[in-house]
């Protein structure tokens, strides 16, 4: 069974930062894309970052491109995500998720282990 616990959200001002990881269970992380999505309050869970197995390839969302950074270490079974430049419409519940294969995906039926997420808040 695949365990993935995120941690690091938190609430931050306009502006600022937050580093969130996602540690996973599991000898076989290193062999498997992962993702970061966010669910707002009376919002669908939408995409915001993807990465494939080696690391070599990343995938953003337009309205995080720029600002947010996906990445990880396979030594340590963790996926970051570097979140700058916070606005208040980032605010969501954050997860990260365990792809069905080795490279990055957009879409959320390519996922099959979740996480229990993370709250980020972003004041104005």
């Amino acid at each position: 069974q695949v365990q993935l616990v995120e941690s690091g959200g938190g609430l931050v001002q306009t502006g600022g930062s937050l580093r969130l990881s996602c540690a996973a269970s599991g000898r076989t992380f290193r062999t498997y894309a992962m993702g970061w999505f966010r669910q707002a309050p009376g919002k669908e869970r939408e995409f915001v970052a993807t990465i494939s197995w080696s690391g070599g390839t990343t995938g953003y969302a337009d309205s995080v491109k720029g600002r947010f950074t996906i990445s990880r270490d396979n030594a340590k079974n963790t996926v970051y995500l570097q979140m700058n430049s916070l606005k208040p419409e980032d605010t969501a519940v954050y997860y990260c998720a365990r792809s069905r294969g080795d490279g990055a995906a957009f879409n959320q039926n390519a996922y099959n282990y979740w996480g229990q997420g993370t709250q980020v808040t972003v004041s104005s």
